[in-house]
């Protein structure tokens, strides 16, 4: 079981980061032979990427619904994903020609992905009596003072961001 730390947290990230959303949906859930081998392709994945942090990743949740099935990715940055996404050598060029080949536009499956570049300091996050969870658990996990507001949770990552592009004067 998770370890829940009791009280306030929130996350702190390094310069930027980008949040990457993917998943599937069952259009036609009776086709398991068109659905099944577009769930199994991301597990590889997710395992290329746990095993090489070089390669970007900075820590993902899998999130399954009735009909999906969605991957949250917190990313270094949009080149490590762009890079994992087309390399010849990755499991994710493969995947995604097997599933342009075998289930292309039938509509039996629905792929879909969202990719959101956070610039430095333009996220604030809170987590109360909680495991380390979502961007905490990628980045830093890192303890709040008592009554610090989401806008001083923003400004205080604004400061972060703006101290690392360029020295305080």
């Amino acid at each position: 079981m998770a370890t829940v730390f009791p009280g306030r947290y929130t996350a702190v990230a390094e310069g930027g980061f980008v949040v990457f959303l993917i998943g599937m949906r069952l259009n036609r859930p009776w086709k398991v032979h068109r659905w099944w081998p577009v769930f199994m392709a991301m597990g590889p994945m997710l395992a290329r990427l746990a095993r090489d942090p070089s390669l970007g990743l900075l820590g993902y949740r899998i999130q399954p619904g009735l009909r999906t099935v969605t991957v949250l990715q917190y990313w270094r940055s949009f080149a490590d994903l762009e890079r994992f996404a087309r390399s010849p050598q990755g499991p994710h060029l493969a995947a995604w020609r097997r599933f342009n080949r075998t289930v292309g536009t039938s509509g039996d499956v629905g792929i879909w992905h969202e990719t959101f570049q956070v610039a430095p300091g333009a996220y604030e996050c809170i987590y109360v009596n909680m495991p380390r969870y979502g961007l905490a658990a990628a980045t830093a996990h890192v303890p709040l003072a008592r009554h610090q507001s989401a806008v001083a949770r923003m400004r205080a990552t604004s400061q972060l961001g703006h101290s690392s592009a360029r020295p305080r004067e």
